[in-house]
């Protein structure tokens, strides 16, 4: 790796991003209700405005991962990956006019109590130990990545930085509840724009322009969208791209619960689909400048590729590289990176702790043990605090999974977001299919008319019985 310039100013910016993320936890945890509720801690008092938690819903799952493995996959494989947000665009109606207003609709703390009311305790639970396992897995790996960035930028060790990050986001998400997660989302997502923007801005002025990285792009078979080709093993066409990325699409932001827990903090069924509709452009403008990022690097390292030249041991560290080798000049530009690929993270993993807080209260502790009301918002924040604390475990091993992040966490979201994605669909879109497949669920159910009943008069829902 290149040498490290990392000075005073770029040490201010990290830490007064951080500070910054600590404080707005402090005022939530010190204003308001001051979270002696768990209805406050976990769903805002399900009063929160449209943007913020549009904002909160691309950050919660646009991670260092995101920064850093798609500015390389395009760098490498060509902008063809941006064909994804057009899955993007088709999975979200399909969201918001069939599984949203479901969960709308009941207004339960965990998702996963539908499934309950649909199939059966057993499929509950086993569905919700698989999406505990999903998240801490995914979040493994994003406390991994920018540990990665700190290092190439400072030459900080890694274990540092996988320390800093992993406490600060435990400490401020656990204080403050849903309100810190979505507020310093904010921030935090400004930051993630910026820190891309920084890279094809600079990139874009080492060859004369955006025409330029385009043209040179173009000369490098990098600018290809004619890929049709059915073969599974082609790594990017329009099939995979468009029908893989809208079941990936469904599986996290129509049944995963750190997505729908976001959805519900609004008042309304109406304000709840806002979210989605504008969370999608927000996402949409992100993955366009990342994925134009890594043709501006292309466009910049066309003759020395860092990788061949073995300047970089991985792919993922081409971004920070290319901030090392042509930004180390420019004071203030490297903090501001390095503050970007922190926030990425933060607002990921911070989303995380808070979910898997509400599916283990909800889920585990609340079935097997009868818990005093005036303990419950103390024991979420305990388990939220401890979610933080299994993390920084995980990421300790993340770097020994092989392949690139980006690769790892498709994997995780493919292998454990599928069949979440398909128990809740079989729920939802049949009436006659149970546990076992071969007779109808809940026949004549008074429960599940009696659960449902207001979720068929304000949307779509399933219809039981004969």
């Amino acid at each position: 790796m290149a040498q490290r310039f990392f000075e005073v100013w770029d040490w201010v910016i990290i830490v007064l991003t951080m500070v910054i993320s600590v404080a707005i936890g402090l005022y939530f945890r010190f204003s308001g209700g001051r979270q002696k509720t768990n209805e406050e801690y976990l769903m805002a008092d399900r009063n929160l405005s449209i943007f913020p938690v549009a904002v909160s819903l691309m950050a919660s799952f646009m991670s260092a991962i995101t920064l850093l493995g798609v500015s390389s996959e395009n760098y490498y494989y060509g902008l063809v990956f941006v064909v994804i947000n057009f899955a993007y665009g088709l999975a979200t109606p399909i969201i918001t006019k069939l599984y949203l207003p479901v969960f709308f609709g009941l207004q339960r703390t965990s998702t996963y109590e539908y499934l309950e009311l649909r199939f059966g305790l057993n499929i509950r639970l086993l569905t919700s130990l698989t999406y505990t396992l999903q998240m801490i897995l995914y979040n493994g790996i994003v406390l991994y990545a920018p540990s990665i960035v700190l290092e190439a930028v400072t030459g900080l060790d890694r274990v540092i930085s996988i320390l800093v990050v992993g406490l600060v986001c435990t400490f401020y998400s656990s204080l403050g509840g849903m309100k810190a997660v979505v507020f310093t989302d904010l921030l935090q997502s400004f930051l993630m724009y910026l820190s891309v923007f920084i890279v094809l801005v600079h990139g874009a002025g080492k060859v004369g322009g955006l025409g330029n990285v385009i043209n040179i792009a173009l000369d490098g078979n990098r600018i290809d969208f004619l890929k049709f080709n059915p073969d599974l093993t082609e790594r990017h066409t329009w099939w995979s791209l468009v029908i893989g990325g809208m079941f990936t699409y469904l599986s996290l932001y129509a049944v995963n619960h750190t997505q729908v827990q976001r959805l519900l903090t609004v008042s309304t069924l109406e304000r709840s689909r806002w979210c989605l509709w504008i969370s999608w452009p927000v996402l949409t403008l992100l993955s366009l400048t990342t994925c134009l990022s890594g043709l501006a690097m292309y466009a910049v390292y066309r003759d020395c590729d860092p990788l061949a030249a073995k300047e970089i041991a991985s792919t993922d560290q081409l971004m920070p590289y290319y901030v090392v080798d042509m930004m180390r000049n420019e004071k203030g530009l490297l903090g501001l990176f390095v503050a970007g690929i922190f926030s990425a993270s933060l607002s990921t993993i911070s989303a995380s702790c808070n979910a898997l807080a509400a599916v283990t209260l909800a889920d585990y502790v609340g079935r097997c043990w009868k818990v005093k009301e005036t303990i419950v918002p103390w024991l979420t924040k305990l388990v939220a605090c401890g979610y933080g604390l299994i993390f920084l475990a995980v990421a300790f091993v993340a770097e020994h999974m092989g392949g690139s992040v980006l690769q790892d966490a498709l994997t995780i979201f493919g292998a454990l977001g599928g069949p979440l994605l398909g128990v809740f669909s079989l729920g939802m879109f049949t009436t006659y299919a149970d546990e076992t497949g071969l007779h109808q669920l809940f026949l004549h159910s008074g429960v599940w008319h009696q659960q449902l009943g207001d979720v068929n008069q304000r949307g779509w829902a399933p219809r039981v019985g004969r």
